[in-house]
């Protein structure tokens, strides 16, 4: 098992919700603003697992120490270094964006973790991961994970028209928001496409990578895609408002979830966050960001975002405002309202 550093002693899994992400490169803030935005809203134990290259450990612990003792009592942390359990470590770590491959091996790593939810860095929560960690009850009895669909819309999706491999359904499946029960996965024997009899998760990992490895552009996710596409049977497929791209309103709005709840879980890939091309995006990253974390919700964070979206609304995903705003408005009058609740509460104890 590799070392790592504990912050401070780990209750028992069934107390808190897992959540893992993989921070290389310049990747530090990004995470940190992720983090940030699970701790805000969510209500259970939140207990995070965060793979980083040695260099930014330190980093990781600084920050987070900053952090005032009434959010820093939510949460525990566990740091690891980057490790890759079969194969070449080398060439995993290079495998499209740096160390992305590292999700690939959680089930290996995290033995005593039963479940999990695996986001990329430039994932925001705008309502409580209690919301999506229910998803999790709702497997039937063969599915050990859940994805969203890479693209709602066959025509345009990059699978439906570019891909040289198999690939899940009809338009593959996105790994940047991925719920995974890891005691199912490491118990499971995988149909594929190298021997006939199964192969276990961890079994089939490197040959995978080694058959396709000429024909994939998006690393990880395709290997995903892969065995999705040979074990349809063990995907839960959860819907587009809970790992929300550009991709769903820079086309005009095609995600019908969203529109109808609010985005659940906003996904800035492709850089949003830090140019000028989705300015709704890069609005809501930078709220967060800048949120001091003792401050009132609606007056520090609500408010600013409002005025904001005012100078988006000429964007193409700035158009449709109520969709970003929606669950998140939502989401803070829920935390409002169960502070005065406890507020209230204490003082008719008396």
């Amino acid at each position: 098992k590799p070392a790592e550093q504990k912050h401070p002693k780990e209750p028992s899994s069934s107390q808190c919700m897992h959540l893992a992400v993989v921070a290389c490169g310049d990747r530090l803030e990004e995470t940190l603003i992720m983090l940030k935005s699970a701790v805000l809203f969510s209500n259970r134990r939140l207990c995070f697992h965060i793979f980083a290259e040695d260099s930014l450990k330190p980093e990781f612990e600084k920050k987070l120490k900053e952090w005032p003792s009434s959010y820093t009592k939510k949460f525990e942390y566990n740091i690891y270094p980057i490790t890759f359990s079969v194969g070449n470590a080398q060439e995993w770590k290079k495998l499209f964006k740096p160390c992305a491959a590292q999700r690939l091996f959680l089930p290996v790593i995290l033995k005593d973790v039963d479940s999990l939810l695996y986001v990329d860095t430039d994932v925001l929560f705008l309502r409580p991961i209690d919301d999506i960690w229910h998803i999790l009850k709702e497997f039937n009895s063969t599915q050990l994970a859940a994805m969203a669909p890479e693209h709602e819309i066959p025509k345009i999706g990059w699978y439906s028209r570019f891909a040289r491999h198999p690939y899940y359904g009809t338009t593959g499946v996105n790994s940047g928001v991925m719920l995974m029960n890891l005691t199912r996965i490491r118990n499971t024997q995988f149909k594929n496409s190298m021997v006939p009899s199964g192969l276990t998760w961890e079994e089939m990992l490197y040959p995978l990578y080694q058959k396709y490895k000429n024909y994939i552009t998006w690393g990880d996710q395709d290997l995903l895609n892969i065995i999705f596409y040979f074990n349809p049977e063990c995907l839960y497929v959860f819907p587009c408002q809970w790992n929300y791209r550009p991709d769903h309103c820079m086309y005009g709005s095609n995600c019908k979830g969203a529109e109808e709840e609010g985005v659940s879980i906003l996904h800035g890939n492709r850089g949003v966050y830090h140019d000028d091309k989705q300015p709704t995006f890069k609005a809501l990253y930078e709220v967060i960001r800048d949120f001091p974390f003792e401050d009132n919700l609606f007056q520090s964070l609500y408010y600013p975002l409002q005025s904001k979206f005012l100078d988006t609304v000429h964007t193409l995903c700035g158009r449709i405002p109520q969709v970003f705003l929606k669950q998140i408005e939502k989401t803070m009058k829920k935390v409002y309202e169960n502070r005065v609740i406890v507020y209230l509460g204490a003082n008719h104890r008396y």
